[in-house]
């Protein structure tokens, strides 16, 4: 293996500028990757033996991310680019994009090229790998609605792997990828994500049943056809009038999942609030809008004591970081969030980014 391609590992790497809340944390050792054969063939070299037993922790774009304390860890962190069409048939196209690739990115570039599938995920921050992960939703769609298959390396057996989507066990901001461990950390580093997008739009309805999608689309459409590119751009409007952005105020997007209860309990809850939204999901549950209720039970613009963290003024449902504050403090005030919300309306939220 050249030296060039040999990976050069940085000791206490400050990663506040790698997580979106800004929290000031360090790695104990850090590797970019920027390619993932060459870093592969270096991992399996009989010389990283020791390496490979130590703690090893997976850094996409660090925007669902929350960094509690420093990293006792090898991290490393994708940075791979690059996307290709692999197959394409009469309806179809087929694209194998690089784990580092940003996620927003990738997006524009299919509504640029008229393809649908991922338009309703236009502004989401993180990395494409991160992307099956959590399998990312918003606004009625889900990553996992258009992943293909996931290419990974698979830390037991030191080879690469290809996962069919229907295998990732791709759930609501859930996968195999969350709970599969090797020697009690993440088995997989995933390294490309393919995705099957729409090209030909003759019976395409596009998904327009949340929020303020709808009303957003027919302003800009005034009467035309949609197409996937209103769809985004819609999107974007709406997150960026919500949410804020990480480079000003740091925050890792929408902070709690949304809660799903059974159809009996929603009811009982809608007969209380008749405001309350309600979204039907296909196995007879029911999803609530957890901003709704952090925001009925007065959290919205709410700090902590010390100021340094706090609720977003203009959407319950994001923290953010106002400078000088730590990952704990943000738990806490997470927590206590929670447990209001509980006493208030008998239902759990919990956090949807990863606690480190």
């Amino acid at each position: 293996m050249t030296a060039h391609t040999t990976p050069a590992i940085a000791h206490h790497m400050d990663l506040t500028a790698f997580n979106t809340l800004g929290f000031s944390v360090s790695a104990e050792q850090y590797i970019t990757v920027r390619d993932t054969q060459a870093f592969i063939q270096w991992w399996c070299a009989p010389e990283q033996a020791t390496l490979r037993e130590q703690p090893r922790f997976i850094l996409g774009g660090g925007s669902n991310l929350v960094l509690t304390q420093d990293i006792r860890a090898l991290v490393l962190h994708l940075q791979t680019v690059g996307m290709q069409e692999v197959k394409r048939d009469d309806m179809h196209v087929w694209m194998e994009v690089q784990a580092g690739e940003m996620w927003h990115d990738f997006v524009m570039y299919c509504v640029a090229q008229g393809w649908a599938g991922v338009e309703n995920l236009a502004l989401i921050p993180g990395t494409v790998g991160a992307s099956p992960v959590q399998n990312i939703g918003a606004y009625g769609m889900e990553a996992g609605q258009a992943i293909e298959y996931v290419t990974a390396f698979d830390f037991a057996t030191l080879q690469m792997v290809q996962i069919a989507g229907q295998e990732c066990a791709l759930a609501y901001r859930d996968s195999l990828f969350k709970h599969a461990l090797h020697n009690e950390q993440a088995r997989y580093l995933i390294t490309s994500v393919c995705f099957k997008l729409r090209h030909d739009l003759r019976d395409w309805q596009a998904t327009l049943g949340y929020g303020d999608v709808a009303s957003r689309v027919r302003e800009n459409t005034q009467g035309r056809a949609v197409c996937p590119n209103d769809v985004a751009q819609a999107i974007i409007s709406i997150r960026q009038s919500k949410l804020p952005d990480p480079k000003v105020l740091g925050n890792a997007g929408s902070f709690f999942k949304n809660p799903v209860v059974d159809k009996p309990q929603a009811d009982a809850l809608k007969t209380q609030h008749d405001k309350l939204p309600c979204y039907p999901m296909t196995d007879g549950r029911v999803k609530l809008a957890a901003g709704w209720l952090i925001e009925q039970a007065g959290w919205k613009g709410a700090r902590s004591a010390d100021g340094h963290v706090g609720v977003y003024d203009k959407q319950a449902l994001v923290l953010v970081h106002h400078g000088g504050g730590t990952g704990a403090q943000l738990m806490t005030l997470a927590r206590a969030i929670a447990e209001d919300v509980q006493r208030k309306f008998g239902v759990f939220i919990e956090p949807e980014p990863i606690v480190v």
